[in-house]
């Protein structure tokens, strides 16, 4: 983090966490919807194994309901549930006062292995779909480098199948997206890219990864690693390869998961440089690109 920044860091109040979105957090940590209705986002519930999803968010609201367990509320209420703990641990892990190595950041994401059950690869090819091709340059992501990076996956979902851009993990699971859904394969992985260079680029999602390759085919590339978090949760796990490199660059979220992953890892090795200056003012790197290009 900047050091005018990381002075001006001001910890979560618990009127704070629970005004944070809770569809965006539940990404965070892993979950993501299994259907869109409206307002209504349906997952299979993080707090519980179940086949049918039942746990429902309600966006307009900001408030979550379990309808197996009768159980709902606000972000806090969640997050007690979630990692087992209490409301003064919620403040500690929202704001950033506990080590890198205890939760939220290093939380298991058994949602992920849960949620990635129903999804069955049952092809991977080249980018081919003009359906896909158009959903890129939305994002205003290049051909080039989107034909070097990702797959065009067909993949069945309960009953019914469909196909996305899928971007592939270390351990051979996929990230997929398309104009109208974003899920993951199991196993969950970072997605890591080796070229036995010095510094090292981090990024949340591979749309940010993606759109940081674009830039450089107009201002040129050096010689350096990459990571793809594939989500925040991952961080943890990143690190013995991030931190093999004599500079990190974190190219994380704006949001205040984000925000409080680029401070705790700033705090706790200086190798650990935050790049969202960048991007300022946006969510991510490819909400600014998209934006401002």
């Amino acid at each position: 983090m900047r050091e005018g920044m990381r002075g001006n860091y001001q910890p979560l109040t618990l009127a704070d966490i629970k005004n944070l979105d809770i569809v965006d957090y539940l990404a965070t940590v892993g979950h993501e919807p299994v259907k869109v209705r409206g307002a209504d986002h349906w997952y299979l519930s993080p707090l519980r194994s179940e086949k049918t999803a039942s746990f429902k968010v309600n966006r307009r609201l900001n408030r979550w309901y379990d309808h197996g367990i009768g159980k709902g509320g606000n972000l806090v209420d969640f997050a007690i549930d979630f990692f087992q703990c209490s409301v003064k641990e919620v403040l500690q892990n929202f704001s950033g006062d506990l080590s890198l190595r205890q939760p939220i950041l290093s939380q298991p994401i058994r949602g992920y292995e849960v949620a990635a059950k129903g999804v069955q690869i049952q092809s991977v090819q080249p980018v081919s779909a003009k359906m896909l091709f158009q959903y890129l340059s939305e994002r205003k992501i290049s051909e080039k480098v989107a034909k070097k990076y990702c797959y065009q996956v067909h993949y069945k979902l309960g009953d019914s199948q469909y196909f996305a851009l899928g971007f592939r993990n270390d351990l051979e699971g996929y990230e997929l997206r398309n104009s109208f859904s974003k899920v993951s394969s199991s196993p969950k992985a970072i997605t890591s890219v080796n070229n036995g260079a010095e510094t090292v680029s981090v990024f949340e999602g591979f749309f940010d990864f993606l759109s940081y390759k674009t830039l450089l085919l107009q201002t040129g590339e050096e010689l350096e690693d990459h990571v793809v978090l594939n989500s925040i949760s991952l961080f943890e796990r990143a690190r013995p390869f991030m931190e093999r490199h004599s500079r990190i660059n974190l190219y994380l979220d704006t949001d205040a998961p984000g925000r409080q992953c680029s401070f705790k890892a700033t705090r706790v090795n200086e190798k650990y440089k935050d790049a969202s200056g960048l991007y300022e003012g946006f969510k991510d790197l490819n909400e600014w690109l998209v934006r401002s290009f």
